[in-house]
């Protein structure tokens, strides 16, 4: 008999939601994490008394109400509702797309106008739509577009709206309500104190490790348990052997600033192509802070390279067809591929809590 049911590989929220739920069916865990930190993307950090989303900005939201229920039985939540706004060369636009929006672009202020002039800037484009400017346009009309989304997506991605394929954009969200609230969930907020106590609640019935890379000696770390719970990028665990799935990643710029209030908002995003960033967060409005200080991150995506943060899947064709070969090779192993880089796809928190809570009862 090996010392542990499950070695987890990676201390983010699917390893931990796992963690949890065999603690409670007296199963026995070992987690191994890479980072000298546990709660993988979700992580936050105490500077100035703000916990500061260190890998960028997480919200809480869901419909699900198993899931919603099961993070509030451990920690207690908020109210913060996510309304960002969007710059474009100083204007100011409230996001998602709304009547808000619409009478600050075109001086209006009735739905029935904001149907009539996007309807009439669809014409635009006829057919089929080829990219996703094509695309955004079918959607939204041109002068939303030329504003709120074009500079914006071409920093994300890396490359001109024409040069990506329409699929990438299927839909844009637009309200003809003056409704700032960016989710449509029936439940939204941020753990009162952080990330760091929901992830530690997670974790409190498993033994952990960190700084360490299973990779670097698998045969160790497989023999310690009966099965193994891999959350790392899937390729990797093969040894790239079919080939290297693309991801993009963001680099953050962090710094305080001497003042209790620097935007207003917890998100702005700088849609023109010439801001370097694609948004600023400001992490005190996500927990109300009345704090003297704050502290801003400045969001600059690139594309990944070995040995940078892999953070969003490319959903293109090409790197689809290669995960699914990975996943084929994924049904020979003794192991569990859980999480965005075990699945290769881009999870919102509650998804990742719903699929370690499915796979835990298929365990069971």
């Amino acid at each position: 008999m090996k010392k542990y049911d499950y070695l987890l590989v990676g201390a983010g929220l699917y390893s931990a939601v796992f963690a949890y739920l065999a603690a409670q069916q007296g199963k026995k865990c070992l987690c191994i994490e890479k980072r000298d930190h546990i709660g993988g993307n979700i992580y936050c950090e105490k500077v100035e008394d703000i916990n500061v989303h260190t890998y960028g900005a997480h919200i809480f939201h869901t419909s699900n109400r198993k899931v919603w229920d099961f993070v509030n039985s451990l920690v207690e939540f908020n109210r913060y509702t996510n309304s960002p706004v969007a710059n474009f060369k100083g204007e100011m636009y409230n996001m998602p797309f709304n009547m808000n929006t619409f009478s600050k672009m075109w001086g209006i202020s009735t739905p029935d106008e904001a149907k009539a002039i996007i309807a009439e800037q669809r014409k635009t484009i006829t057919g089929e739509p080829k990219n996703l400017e094509e695309q955004a346009i079918s959607l939204v009309g041109t002068d939303i577009y030329r504003k709120l989304v074009k500079g914006y997506t071409e920093k994300q991605w890396g490359r001109d709206c024409t040069e990506l394929p329409a699929f990438i954009i299927k839909r844009l969200p637009v309200r003809y309500t003056y409704d700032n609230n960016y989710f449509n969930d029936l439940y939204q907020g941020i753990p009162i104190g952080g990330y760091n106590l929901l992830i530690e609640k997670l974790f409190a019935g498993c033994d952990m490790v960190t700084g360490v890379d299973y990779l670097d000696d698998r045969a160790h770390w497989d023999a310690q348990a009966e099965k193994v719970v891999f959350t790392g990028p899937i390729d990797a665990f093969f040894g790239y052997q079919l080939g290297k799935l693309q991801y993009r990643t963001v680099r953050f710029e962090t710094e305080v600033l001497d003042t209790d209030n620097y935007q207003g908002v917890a998100v702005v995003n700088y849609t023109d192509r010439e801001t370097p960033y694609t948004r600023i967060i400001e992490h005190k409005h996500f927990e109300f802070g009345t704090q003297p200080k704050t502290v801003i991150s400045r969001e600059y995506p690139s594309e990944w390279t070995e040995g940078m943060e892999p953070y969003y899947p490319v959903n293109d064709e090409r790197n689809q067809t290669l995960y699914q070969r990975y996943a084929d090779l994924a049904k020979q192993e003794n192991v569990i591929f859980g999480g965005r880089l075990g699945e290769y796809k881009y999870y919102d928190m509650d998804k990742v809590i719903e699929a370690a809570m499915l796979r835990f009862e298929k365990e069971m």
